[in-house]
């Protein structure tokens, strides 16, 4: 079915399958605003050219004391996704890596956004790190300014070719839109799955105005998801008459404009959290008070809690589990 045929207006609940499926607890963890590259176009609250992070026994007793509190919330299996500025430029990633793979789970998984811009041998010693988990995905964001197309693809397919789910993610700005999706084009040829991402604007609350109808329906509908032949479906919705519908990505559910959940049950905060700068957040869009800090502590929700926030804009929190009323 196309995913255009998804009737948004009539959905009552919907989730990523992983978390509505699992006992599976997510974290998206913005590290820092450290980054090796210095885009034009990258807004100034998101980068910056001088270490930020912290120590990293701080990190590590977050992880665990993350890990406690959802395992007394009833969740016994882990997703966490590291983000920048750039992951890899933190000195003691490896460290925290290792960290969190050193654990007794049954099912744990690791995410990354990142620029790809280590050599083949760091990426090499990353896989050998991480080959205990049961998934590993990675976001790789394309920077035409500072990374050269040939070697940036041959880097995805590596990972790829070592059972990680690659994606690349392009940033579709409107007036660039078309050099931009011949790029991901190139991308996709190559056997690599894309990401089209609308642009939002600097406070991240809404998507950017200039996209003609064209591009709209390309942005909804193009370079679905695959992997190892078989069609990637990560979103799972149901409409009020239990009709069951599927996506393939949460980054594409603004493109419908599906992104305003007020008062609808949430369970961000309860089934998940983010983490950014020393804030422990419920979700990055939400208007609510941070839940703590790494520093001072955190309290994650007993149970879910109604959405009090206009707009969810980012997919990190767009793919957390959301009902009209709460289900048993």
């Amino acid at each position: 079915m196309s995913f255009t045929l998804i009737p948004f207006e009539n959905i009552v609940r919907f989730g990523q399958a992983n978390m509505l499926n699992k006992k599976l607890f997510n974290v998206s963890w913005i590290l820092g605003r450290f980054c090796n590259y210095k885009c034009s176009y990258c807004w100034p609250y998101a980068n910056t050219d001088k270490p930020d992070h912290l120590d990293i026994e701080v990190y590590k007793d977050t992880i665990d004391e993350i890990k406690r509190q959802a395992r007394e919330n009833g969740f016994t299996e882990f997703h966490f996704s590291f983000s920048g500025g750039e992951p890899t430029a933190y000195k003691d990633f490896d460290k925290l890596i290792e960290h969190y793979c050193n654990d007794n789970v049954e099912y744990q998984s690791l995410h990354m956004t990142t620029n790809l811009s280590p050599g083949s041998k760091w990426w090499t010693q990353w896989l050998l790190a991480t080959e205990c988990l049961q998934r590993r995905s990675i976001t790789a964001s394309y920077h035409a300014e500072f990374a050269k197309e040939q070697e940036f693809g041959d880097k995805c397919l590596q990972l790829i070719n070592s059972g990680v789910f690659v994606t690349i993610n392009q940033v579709m700005v409107p007036e660039l839109f078309d050099e931009y999706y011949d790029r991901c084009k190139r991308f996709s040829d190559r056997g690599i799955n894309v990401t089209l991402k609308p642009q939002s604007d600097p406070t991240a609350s809404r998507i950017v105005d200039g996209y003609t109808e064209d591009q709209l329906e390309r942005l909804q509908t193009g370079f679905p998801q695959n992997w190892q032949g078989q069609k990637v479906m990560q979103m799972y919705f149901e409409d009020a008459k239990k009709n069951f519908y599927e996506l393939d990505q949460a980054e594409r559910m603004n493109a419908f404009g599906f992104n305003k959940f007020k008062n609808w049950t949430c369970a961000a905060g309860h089934q998940s959290c983010v983490i950014r700068g020393v804030e422990v957040k419920r979700a990055y869009s939400c208007a609510e008070e941070p839940l703590g800090t790494l520093t001072g502590g955190f309290t994650l929700f007993k149970a879910p809690s109604k959405c009090v926030t206009g707009t969810c804009v980012s997919s990190a929190d767009s793919k957390i589990p959301k009902w009209k009323q709460y289900e048993n």
